[in-house]
């Protein structure tokens, strides 16, 4: 299964003009646009304004429902499939790469729309004036995007992006009242117990979570869980919850006022050399190297 990790590489295969940020892409397209013929996953959040009239979208391994939808919303490492699809007008796709929202606010935010897990597969139904409101946030996004970027432009782009997020909230709020369960949510679970176990403090007081203890608090053993998750994201447990380690400690680096070692015990690291190893083989940077270059 191709993973991207870079906007080019997608940008490429995908035969769109090369992007204008190494972070983040926007694409308008028209009523051909489509990403590939075969499942992916990718280190980005995916942003779609499409109309389809055919073509089948999955996401994980579900049918995602688009029958009467416009607005579909993915997060990073997650199955995506898309074949076979003919839209009935113009739309637009937007990738986020997830470091783009570290040290900012959005970053903490976007783990609030529930609309990018598994339990959501119903595409965002849109009236006509609420495609308006999307279509003004996307144009002053774009206008963004294309002109000559500064000091402000990030803050910006993002603005532009969060505002659509929350309008989205609003947006599904309306239109789920009656939600489906989906078969594929066992990731959805297992972050969501990551995520738990971080707000309450228990890095700093229980260390590092292992794959045993995230089975246990979802009634799985390890080895099965590992199996789920390793179907559903083509992630085992254990590189999960370092990419979560990992992406927090971004987050940190950029935006917090603490040292390397601060930072490190934080996340439940006792051995800080193990932090940095950690940290460099995933970033492909060491943490003070990542926080300089961010800064910079």
């Amino acid at each position: 299964m191709k993973h991207y990790k870079n906007l080019s590489e997608l940008h490429r295969d995908n035969g769109f003009p090369p992007p204008e940020h190494p972070l983040i892409s926007i694409y308008q397209c028209n009523q051909t646009c489509s990403i590939g013929d075969r499942a992916f996953t990718s280190d980005f959040y995916m942003i779609g304004f499409k109309k389809l009239k055919s073509g089948v979208i999955k996401y994980g391994r579900t049918r995602y429902d688009h029958d009467c939808g416009s607005m579909m919303f993915v997060k990073p490492r997650q199955v995506i499939e898309m074949t076979g699809l003919e839209m009935e007008e113009n739309g637009f796709l937007i990738f986020v790469h997830e470091d783009f929202l570290a040290g900012h606010i959005l970053h903490s935010e976007i783990k609030e729309y529930h609309y990018f897990d598994y339990e959501t597969n119903e595409a965002l139904h849109l009236s006509p004036k609420e495609e308006q409101a999307i279509w003004a946030l996307y144009d002053a996004l774009s206008t963004e995007y294309q002109n000559n970027q500064d000091e402000f432009s990030r803050e910006l782009m993002l603005t532009n992006i969060g505002a659509m997020l929350k309008y989205a909230q609003r947006f599904y709020k309306r239109q789920f009242i009656n939600r489906t369960s989906l078969s594929g949510k066992t990731v959805s679970k297992f972050n969501e117990a990551l995520g738990a176990y971080f707000s309450k403090g228990l890095l700093q007081t229980k260390g590092l979570p292992s794959v045993n203890l995230m089975a246990g608090q979802l009634n799985l053993s390890a080895r099965y869980l590992s199996d789920l998750l390793k179907q559903e994201t083509g992630k085992t447990a254990i590189e999960l919850i370092h990419i979560f380690l990992i992406s927090e400690a971004k987050n940190l680096l950029i935006g917090a006022d603490q040292s390397v070692a601060e930072i490190a015990y934080h996340l439940g690291f006792e051995n800080m050399s193990y932090f940095s190893r950690l940290f460099k083989q995933e970033v492909g940077l060491s943490p003070m190297q990542f926080k300089k270059q961010r800064l910079n």
